[in-house]
């Protein structure tokens, strides 16, 4: 079946890990979050890091050791937990990243730009705040 928009595995355990992460004042260990997410833990793993290299996460080996947020939940926006992990969002010009049309005018009517500037805005919009409290 096909989506129009997609979410990426490791944007979602991004999101996902984020939101459990800032729920707690205490350092939250991969194990326990890939097991509360039902996540590959070494795919897990791999996003913390990426998080933690974008300083959006603090990291602490030993045994008491696991993530804790960077900063605080409402200075992180969910477009910075999304670009950290996907990359910039980019506005194409053409949707099906064509260099020569044979129209004047986009088919679409620019539908992907729009649709692309209103997720990006949303996102940009959202803190990590917004999303705990919602859970």
């Amino acid at each position: 079946m096909a989506k129009l928009v997609h979410f990426s595995e490791a944007a979602s355990l991004a999101l996902h890990a984020m939101v459990l992460i800032a729920k707690t004042d205490n350092h939250v260990n991969v194990n326990s979050i890939a097991g509360e997410m039902g996540a590959s833990r070494n795919h897990l793993a791999k996003v913390l890091q990426q998080l933690v290299k974008h300083h959006f996460l603090k990291s602490v080996r030993g045994p008491s050791g696991g993530f804790i947020l960077g900063k605080p939940a409402d200075k992180i926006t969910v477009l910075e937990i999304y670009e950290a992990i996907e990359g910039k969002i980019e506005l194409p010009e053409c949707p099906l990243d064509r260099k020569i049309c044979p129209f004047n005018k986009c088919l679409l009517n620019n539908l992907v730009n729009d649709v692309t500037n209103q997720f990006k805005k949303y996102f940009q919009e959202q803190t990590l705040e917004d999303f705990v409290t919602r859970t």
